[in-house]
């Protein structure tokens, strides 16, 4: 069962970030901005003006007091100890922002919005030093790639992802994920699910910048792997019904969490499958893949038995049957164990132990 975290949203949830510190933001519908203690308590409390939506938070690395939170065409910079008044804002998008990603030296910022278009804003300068425009319809996830600060992939509603590099305006690549809908997937598909277009949804970076998932509205989630200027989908899965509204791959390792239009959450280990080709980014893999028989089950289905892999299925190794469309997901230590922080529909935060992590 989750604990829920209550008594600050009276709205839908939208979006959520954790800090290296513990504290949690969370943004919901109607301009409403709330930090969290690890105990799921309130410690601060915005609302922005004209009310537009809350679409992403972002805590700095470096700075964990500094908040970034986008909401309808506007950034907002915030002091997470005092929400009240905003250090700083731009409006450089012409349309509502729907993801912000902050690069590694933490000099550039990036904001995907509604025309799909991403503009790269240059904190030290305060101005925009890039406008990327590609995609033909609404950009709705972009990431900085980890080691790589100049190098971002974005995905949108136009079922395209993107490759960039700042040194140029153009994509290195492209790709539209509807050309491998028709292919042979590893597990069942619902009767109907061929009609569901691949519109990309979320995207998430493993922290060895080179490997990166995509979730989207058919239901499948992709692997890609990064070689040089160009992209190679490794891998595509399906567990969800509906359609992988949420990716996010855990720190430092090759687990993925993916959450769905069907309620359900789930965490796979890529590991075996990336580190055909490439060294998992932690030293500790051996140890965690001795543990994966430890991931327990939690209100719903977890994984099926080892000779399903043996047959080259990838399944899920926890499954969450959470009952809400997924809006948002992460993972993060709060008193020092793992938890998945789940924001859907409700005005709620769902937290979930991550068990042995």
């Amino acid at each position: 069962m989750a604990v829920k975290w209550t008594s600050g949203h009276c709205s839908p949830i939208l979006c959520l970030n954790a800090s290296s510190e513990g504290l949690v933001a969370s943004g919901a519908e109607g301009g409403d901005l709330i930090a969290w203690g690890e105990d799921g308590t309130p410690v601060g409390h915005t609302r922005f003006q004209g009310s537009d939506d809350v679409t992403s938070v972002l805590f700095s690395p470096s700075c964990p007091t500094k908040l970034y939170a986008s909401h309808g065409e506007t950034i907002s910079i915030l002091d997470v100890r005092s929400l009240k008044g905003s250090l700083d804002y731009f409006h450089v998008n012409e349309e509502e922002i729907n993801c912000l990603s902050l690069n590694e030296t933490e000099n550039l910022l990036a904001s995907a919005d509604d025309s799909g278009a991403i503009k790269i804003l240059d904190l030290e300068n305060k101005k925009v030093s890039r406008s990327l425009k590609r995609h033909s319809n609404i950009c709705s996830s972009v990431a900085f790639r980890p080691q790589r600060p100049q190098s971002l992939v974005s995905c949108g509603l136009d079922m395209q992802v993107m490759l960039w590099n700042l040194q140029k305006a153009r994509p290195l690549w492209i790709t539209n994920l509807q050309e491998d809908e028709t292919e042979e997937v590893e597990s069942p598909q619902s009767p109907g699910q061929l009609l569901n277009p691949a519109l990309a949804y979320s995207l998430s970076v493993a922290s060895c910048g080179n490997i990166f998932s995509c979730g989207a509205e058919d239901g499948k989630v992709r692997i890609f792997r990064v070689m040089g200027v160009k992209c190679e989908q490794e891998l595509g899965f399906k567990g969800h019904t509906l359609g992988v509204s949420q990716v996010y791959f855990l720190p430092e390792s090759y687990l993925l969490l993916t959450g769905g239009n069907d309620g359900k959450i789930m965490l796979w280990d890529i590991s075996s499958e990336v580190g055909k080709k490439q060294k998992s980014p932690t030293k500790h893999t051996h140890r965690k893949n001795t543990k994966r028989a430890a991931y327990t089950k939690q209100s719903g289905n977890t994984s099926a038995s080892v000779t399903d892999e043996e047959q080259g299925k990838i399944l899920p190794k926890l499954s969450i049957e959470h009952g809400e469309k997924v809006n948002w997901l992460l993972s993060t230590k709060i008193k020092g164990y793992q938890n998945i922080l789940v924001a859907d529909q409700t005005s709620c935060i769902s937290v979930y132990p991550l068990n042995e992590f």
